[in-house]
């Protein structure tokens, strides 16, 4: 680096708010060249001036700033973006595209919302929320254009759940639900969402997650909604194994009685079983929730071309919002209860280890 431009660099350095407009008599190639020498010296002391940079620099400044900050990020410095402040002549933060997965039995799904920053660069936002425990996972930051194409085609192939593009605004406010469930429970979501934040505001007239009207239900079609159980996207949806293992324990021994019992008899003693479990864990809540994640696989279902899935979840969905159904009289009901009973049964026979059902919400792979 000359002695003139270390002479400007250092000023700007130690004043970004005025000392950029110096930087102006620098071609974009020296502007370059003596940032990145000043990175190698300084490492992320020099982030302020970056931002100083993207945010009142001249359009070929604010591109080799880009680059510079991208370098750094890339290099394992933890590179904050400026999100929710003012950017004079700028546009806040926008959303451009947003995807989101299936849920899992625990009630997760991972969320992407792409961004147009401030200066037009892209801003990716990786989430992991969850309807009963929130946010429980945030990543995310400057990405350039190929690489976010790289990634999102990684993702896709990769991903055990459906994965489907949905309106940004959705994902958003379905994000935002889950950041409320922070506040309804006196909970803090985690740290790294906390500069995502201000871009998570419910968009305005959508309804929150689980405020839906009940779904209209076709009978026939709630009557045939436990073969939703035999779908791969469904292998993880049962009760929670932990709290049904009394119950497993004597479903099993019913079942291997010595008494000489009549076929008759054993079954209305396993019929006994579940519908305990159903009318014991099917709370009104519990009811709400399952048919919350009901209706959004409706909705993954018809985004992946597959009607009669959805029809199966929507009216499975309207058998349990509706509330002069009783819940043992509702096969996907009964349906999540031997699940859960068979599951129960493995874990106490040893099969299987209770953390590995566990439906305690839990991060996992996006």
């Amino acid at each position: 680096m000359t002695a003139p431009h270390r002479a400007l660099l250092d000023a700007a350095l130690a004043d970004p708010a005025t000392g950029i407009e110096q930087l102006g008599v620098l071609s974009p190639d020296e502007l370059d060249a003596a940032l990145r020498e000043l990175v190698r010296e300084r490492g992320e002391a020099v982030l302020p001036l970056l931002t100083a940079l993207l945010e009142r620099g001249h359009g070929e400044a604010r591109r080799v700033a880009r680059r510079v900050r991208y370098r750094l990020s890339q290099a394992g410095v933890p590179v904050p973006a400026p999100l929710g402040r003012p950017v004079l002549g700028r546009r806040p933060a926008r959303p451009l595209r947003a995807w989101m997965s299936g849920l899992d039995g625990s009630g997760s799904r991972a969320a992407w919302i792409l961004f147009e920053s401030a200066w037009g660069g892209l801003l990716l936002c990786s989430v992991i929320i969850n309807d009963v425990e929130g946010i429980l996972e945030a990543a995310g930051g400057e990405i350039t254009k190929k690489r976010f194409e790289a990634e999102l085609g990684k993702l896709r192939a990769s991903q055990k759940l459906p994965w489907v593009e949905l309106p940004p605004a959705y994902v958003i406010g379905r994000v935002a639900d889950a950041r409320a469930t922070h506040a309804a429970r006196a909970t803090t979501p985690p740290v790294e969402f906390a500069r995502w934040e201000p871009l998570f505001a419910p968009p305005a007239g959508l309804a929150p997650a689980g405020a839906e009207p009940a779904p209209g239900w076709d009978a026939v079609l709630a009557e045939r909604s436990a073969q939703l159980f035999d779908l791969p996207e469904l292998a993880g949806w049962f009760l929670d194994p932990e709290r049904v293992q009394s119950d497993a324990v004597q479903l099993g021994e019913a079942r291997a009685s010595r008494l000489v019992l009549s076929d008759q008899l054993k079954a209305e003693r396993e019929v006994a079983i579940v519908t305990r479990v159903v009318e014991r864990e099917l709370t009104d809540e519990a009811r709400r929730r399952w048919a919350s994640r009901l209706s959004e696989m409706a909705l993954i279902f018809e985004l992946t071309a597959r009607p009669e899935a959805a029809a199966l979840a929507r009216a499975a969905a309207g058998q349990l919002t509706d509330a002069a159904r009783p819940a043992a009289q509702i096969p996907f009901a009964r349906g999540l209860a031997r699940r859960a009973l068979e599951v129960g049964a493995e874990v106490a026979a040893g099969r299987i280890s209770a953390s590995e059902v566990s439906r305690q919400p839990r991060e996992r792979e996006r």
